[in-house]
């Protein structure tokens, strides 16, 4: 993606590097933030706070990030271009409130500005949101749908590992008009989106050798996703969404299913070229969302920002399967919110995440 210098945010000046912020650091959005920032060629993370762990060196809390020779703060301090959210909901808004004022650009990785209907996020998140002025600021941060906007937005919310696998995988199709409205998505997740806090469901003795479904009531992805997939479809879906947690560290691979619309059946006779075409072209100039010619693993997408779908059809039943797999702490989470900078700031998109699924 070739940027046009005149065009450039004043925040971005060629030769010159951001300074970059990261609130809560010692989460694993946070440890992955420090370390996707930590190869990007116009960024130098220069501070960097924790709930834990304030005063140890960032490598003592992640020996792996010691070479980035920050110490955890318990406020972000000097002068900053840009700052990074990964404080859980609620406490992230009100995290974010000084820092918008002054004019900082942010990308929250929490849910706190992802849902625009506030009620919503009070009924699924149990907390009145702390700043509903902040959130009718915000712009839903997944690229590939919002990127016009985001490039001109001071506040993005960066969407949610399930969300981000699901939407991609059935936007393309609610777009076209050809699917159903009627939408089930079973997801599996590695325990990493559960979070590093200590928690009895993701102890090694509960979750090895075992695979469990979760959130049977509500997952509070579900009106995300759902959000989403209503605007995407210009109209209302009825969605069912199960996640399971799955034996793996990373990793989130979801399955969709709906019912083909029948005119659509009926004028296609090679109905999965059809298909094919559809999601090739809706994704053709995407750098980070690969539509596969075969169903991808997890595996594929270790460590890397992509995004990888496969659509094709039962045919006994005339029903779409899509198949979308993601890394959900990249481009499910800091990979994403890496992305998001890029584009607030005028950068290339992919700076910093020309990075490749680690093997095997």
């Amino acid at each position: 993606m070739s940027i046009d210098v005149d065009f450039l945010p004043t925040i971005f000046k060629k030769g010159s590097l951001l300074k970059i912020g990261i609130i809560n650091v010692t989460g694993y959005a946070g440890a992955e933030l420090a370390r996707i920032l930590s190869r990007h060629p116009e960024v130098d993370l220069t501070s960097v706070t924790g709930r834990s762990g304030a005063g140890k060196k960032l490598g003592e809390v992640f020996p792996h990030l010691e070479d980035i020779g920050l110490t955890i703060e318990p406020e972000l301090s000097g002068s900053l271009d840009f700052v990074f959210s990964a404080l859980p909901h609620a406490a992230s808004a009100e995290a974010l409130v000084d820092v918008v004022e002054s004019g900082i650009k942010t990308v929250d990785i929490s849910a706190d500005f992802r849902l625009r209907d506030l009620d919503v996020y009070t009924e699924w998140y149990e907390v009145e949101h702390p700043c509903p002025q902040l959130a009718e600021d915000s712009v839903y941060g997944l690229p590939e749908i919002y990127r016009d906007a985001i490039s001109q937005s001071n506040i993005v919310a960066n969407p949610g590992c399930y969300p981000t696998a699901s939407i991609l995988g059935l936007a393309p199709a609610l777009k076209a008009g050809i699917i159903d409205k009627d939408i089930i998505i079973d997801a599996k997740s590695g325990v990493s989106g559960a979070g590093r806090g200590l928690s009895l469901k993701t102890h090694y003795s509960e979750v090895n050798e075992s695979v469990s479904a979760y959130g049977l009531d509500g997952h509070r992805h579900m009106p995300e996703i759902a959000q989403e997939l209503s605007l995407a479809a210009e109209e209302e879906v009825s969605l069912t969404f199960v996640p399971h947690l799955i034996p793996m560290t990373r990793g989130i691979l979801a399955t969709s299913y709906a019912s083909i619309k029948q005119d659509f059946l009926s004028s296609n006779e090679k109905i999965t070229e059809g298909v094919m075409e559809i999601y090739s072209d809706a994704y053709q100039d995407e750098e980070f969302v690969k539509v596969t010619t075969s169903a991808p693993a997890t595996k594929q997408t270790l460590g890397g920002n992509d995004c990888l779908v496969y659509p094709t059809v039962d045919k006994r039943n005339g029903r779409l399967v899509i198949i979308s797999c993601i890394d959900n702490l990249v481009k499910g989470a800091a990979g994403q919110a890496v992305q998001n900078m890029n584009i607030m700031c005028g950068m290339q998109e992919d700076a910093g995440l020309r990075q490749l699924a680690l093997y095997p």
